[in-house]
């Protein structure tokens, strides 16, 4: 494969206005890392993409040389499937740009822009995307699997606010795809995934967040975990959509606002963000006070791009890194004796667990509206990370995640979870996301658009 590469490299070159990098040029190894340490992938060539036509024409060579194609954006694959070895990288990140209308409210975001882009082009006007937490994430891969984050209670998932995309499928076409055109490609990637073809373009519906918004850290420890968590499931449905309360398994960080003492130490934290006024915060921040008197808490008005950014460095690039997830319907009284019977083991002070509320927007939307691997219900999503500094510690730390989703099933919804949340491929378990109408709609859909499986470095639908 290498070689027959290596010997179309001009042919390649000659097509594309973007750069062509292959193993030993100036370049090439920035390229190819990952976000995630533990994958260190060395492609036969990367095709660093500046359009769409770009990206057809690396396609069409990557499938005529035979070649494997892995697409990057913002390269966070907890898989790494960003990369591949001797294939063919198709690297999005120049294509970063973002466009914005204020008077329609639409963003016009390119394939490779990460949230830090979409939210310093947005907020200037007071406007925002529903995305994710960390800002350094890329649009596309986060979008294509739903989209989570601070605003999915106030306006759902990335895709129920997605209004079009421009998209490269395997035959090297460039479609255009949106409720009245190609309406069943649409469907499929609000929640699909990579499969169908390598998005160069989202068209997004913005709404008024910020500039400011209301910031919150209250912190317990281990001992409190259970009190903990029967608050969070008494205080968080009960809230209005203008807050987000998500309920963490972690360790203090070494901040300026934490005791020393409690540097590093495990324990429970309830991060609580309000939309609304400081006055309505501060009165939830003292219920919480008032029920349960925390080790420390941390309050204060914050600019919602900074919300955006905080959780950057505790997820910063070269930690080796490894996900599992799920949903809970609710935090009921069996689930909270697994998660606190298990939180204690992990080993790494980077690893943590985290709780997403999913209701009110995103409730609303219907479940064959899109193609997203999850039910419509009101519930919890459930992100258990795995995160070492170094590769000796990663065993233990993945043996740690595997166990605590392995107790925790006999309270989830199902098998199935959050695509995006899910590092190893399992057929059955994605299956049991989509649910079976869902998931043989996307087989046909795959068979029309990608029959040859094309795009399959994803949790991959099988044509």
């Amino acid at each position: 494969m290498t070689q027959l590469a290596e010997a179309g490299f001009d042919e390649l070159r000659a097509a594309l206005t973007g750069s062509v990098l292959g193993p030993g040029e100036d370049g090439y190894d920035d390229a190819r890392r990952l976000w995630n340490a533990q994958h260190d992938r060395r492609p036969a060539v990367i095709a660093q993409v500046r359009s769409a036509e770009d990206v057809a024409a690396a396609v069409r060579f990557a499938v005529a040389q035979g070649l494997e194609i892995a697409v990057r954006g913002g390269s966070h694959s907890m898989s790494g499937a960003s990369s591949v070895d001797d294939g063919l990288m198709i690297d999005l990140s120049g294509m970063n740009q973002v466009t914005v209308d204020v008077e329609a409210r639409r963003a016009r975001v390119g394939g490779g822009a990460l949230l830090r882009d979409l939210d310093a082009a947005t907020q200037p006007h007071g406007l925002a995307v529903p995305a994710g937490m960390v800002s350094h994430t890329g649009v596309g891969g986060l979008t294509l699997g739903g989209g989570m984050g601070w605003l999915s209670r106030q306006h759902g998932l990335s895709i129920d606010n997605l209004v079009s995309v421009r998209i490269v499928t395997a035959d090297g076409s460039i479609l255009r795809a949106s409720e009245d055109e190609n309406p069943d490609l649409f469907w499929a990637v609000r929640g699909g995934g990579g499969n169908f073809g390598v998005v160069t373009e989202f068209e997004f519906r913005l709404h008024p967040a910020g500039p400011m918004v209301n910031y919150g850290l209250v912190f317990w420890g281990l001992e409190q975990g259970v009190d903990v968590l029967r608050l969070a499931r008494e205080l968080i449905p009960s809230l209005p959509p203008t807050f987000t309360v998500v309920p963490a398994c972690l360790n203090a960080p070494p901040a300026p606002f934490v005791p020393e003492q409690h540097h590093f130490q495990p324990g429970y934290g309830l991060v609580v963000v309000g939309f609304g006024t400081p006055a309505e915060h501060a009165e939830v921040l003292e219920r919480i006070r008032a029920t349960l008197p925390p080790l420390f808490e941390f309050a204060t008005p914050m600019p919602y791009v900074a919300l955006q950014q905080s959780l950057d460095e505790a997820n910063g690039w070269g930690h080796y890194c490894y996900e599992k997830g799920t949903y809970l319907e609710e935090l009921s009284d069996g689930a909270i004796e697994v998660i606190t019977e298990h939180v204690p083991k992990k080993n790494s002070p980077l690893s943590a667990v985290l709780f997403y509320r999913l209701d009110h927007a995103y409730s609303s939307v219907a479940d064959d509206a899109t193609a997203f691997g999850g039910g419509r219900t009101d519930r919890y999503a459930v992100f258990a990370i795995a995160q070492t500094p170094v590769p000796e510690l990663q065993d233990a730390e993945i043996a740690w995640v595997r166990g605590f989703w392995d107790a925790l099933q006999p309270h989830a919804v199902n098998i199935g979870s959050y695509v995006n949340g899910m590092t190893d491929y399992d057929e059955a378990r994605l299956r049991a996301s989509y649910g079976d109408t869902k998931y043989e709609r996307l087989v046909e859909i795959k068979r029309k658009y990608d029959p040859a499986n094309v795009f399959h470095r994803n949790q991959n639908i099988k044509p």
